[in-house]
């Protein structure tokens, strides 16, 4: 009785390691995150498994997206996977601190509007964390954007 007791332990936990390694090593497609679609209208949405926030801004736009740039990189856990400055988009990768699940965000002006897209990578919800970190890094551009 015993040793199947520890024989279930033990596949449990290779099961865990095995999700933890693939979670934290399966490769990234750039192009599919690397990406937005057009916006006309200032606002927020709710999507499953993650959240857009689009705001008018009140800056040039390389000063808005380099003070953006500056607060996504100074985020945890968080670096850029594709784009720049330059091309005014850009697309970050933040992990969860324990599993290291993968979050993409994507940042880019279209026109007079900042567009921060965050999506998650596996599952189904995030549990509002794409959602609270985009709304942190509005909180500290302050007023390079106006309220929706």
């Amino acid at each position: 009785m015993i040793e199947i007791m520890i024989r279930v332990i033990v596949l449990v936990l290779a099961l865990v390691i095995g999700a933890m390694t693939y979670v934290r090593l399966a490769p990234t497609d750039v192009a599919r995150w690397h990406q937005l679609d057009p916006v006309t209208t200032a606002g927020d949405v709710q999507e499953p498994g993650g959240f857009k926030a689009v705001r008018q801004i009140t800056a040039a736009q390389e000063e808005v997206l380099t003070r953006l740039d500056a607060i996504a990189r100074a985020t945890p856990r968080t670096r850029p996977i594709a784009g720049s400055i330059a091309e005014r988009m850009v697309t970050y990768q933040t992990r969860s601190l324990i599993w290291g699940f993968p979050d993409h965000t994507t940042i880019a002006v279209q026109g007079d509007l900042l567009v921060i897209h965050a999506r998650l990578r596996f599952g189904q919800s995030d549990m509002g964390v794409n959602r609270a970190r985009v709304l942190d890094w509005l909180d500290q551009l302050g007023p390079l954007t106006a309220p929706p």
